[in-house]
């Protein structure tokens, strides 16, 4: 299943039931798991994990060395799981040493062209990733997210489960769970009902995520205190959820614009 043209070094484990197209470069310290398609012209270097079932599109750049004035070539690596969908000139870059010393990306992922993922990142599952959106180093983006086409992450920024960013969205603080986001830099304008529906949340939790939002990211006075009095009385998963990472942010998160 390796086209003969392809460029494979001999440390490189492939398993039979992959694929390698035509002038691909498959590196030192590669592996790709079984059912994984990688079409031609794709270079990936090592040390670099692939899982299963990947699809991975011409001109991508995957696992090469990170973007970082520091990296002085330590054997960090990227991993990758299950079913990604990786299009055309992608970037995916390995770790750093001072970071986690690894980039690692989960499963069922839709990764379109042109995206830039930095080293140091950790994606979460069922994440798309619309054309061009671009991740600096060290961010995290949690399950079932969506940015938008050209959408900027900053360096050491989070994204919470089901985060929605319009096109072009720059995201300078950590972007809270269940809310949508736009603009540059990007504010918060509500709740991503549409994308809740969608997943078959219930209309109480996104009534519930709504009311929180409005009481706790745009209301005035010690948010602190209203935060622990929601915790204190909410017996709804999600609005923990929201409020936990709200809690739990080192970056400070987007502030509320207008719906």
């Amino acid at each position: 299943m390796i086209d003969p043209r392809a460029d494979v070094h001999p440390s490189a484990e492939i398993d039979p039931s992959a694929t390698v197209g035509p002038f691909s470069v498959i590196g030192p310290n590669v592996r790709i798991g079984a059912d994984t398609w990688v079409g031609p012209h794709v270079v990936i270097q090592g040390p670099t994990e692939i899982g299963r079932e990947n699809r991975i599109y011409q001109f991508a750049s995957v696992g090469e060395a990170p973007q970082d004035r520091s990296y002085r070539g330590e054997p960090t690596r990227l991993v990758i799981g299950d079913r990604n969908l990786i299009r055309e000139s992608a970037t995916l870059s390995r770790g750093t040493e001072k970071g986690r010393g690894e980039t690692v990306i989960g499963h069922d992922n839709m990764i379109m062209a042109y995206v830039h993922i930095a080293h140091d990142c950790v994606i979460g599952n069922h994440i798309t990733f619309a054309n061009a959106a671009s991740l600096a180093g060290h961010v995290e983006v949690q399950d079932h997210c969506t940015l938008g086409g050209f959408t900027l992450v900053h360096q050491f920024c989070r994204v919470g489960t089901h985060a929605f960013t319009s096109m072009g969205a720059a995201l300078n603080r950590d972007m809270p769970p269940y809310c949508l986001a736009s603009g540059n830099y990007a504010r918060l304008i509500g709740i991503n009902k549409v994308g809740l529906r969608r997943k078959g949340f219930s209309e109480d939790s996104i009534n519930a995520l709504y009311r929180t939002f409005v009481e706790v990211l745009r209301g005035r006075g010690d948010r602190k205190a209203r935060m622990e009095a929601l915790l204190a009385e909410t017996e709804i998963p999600e609005v923990r959820i929201l409020l936990e990472f709200i809690q739990a942010s080192q970056r400070g998160v987007l502030r509320a614009g207008r719906d």
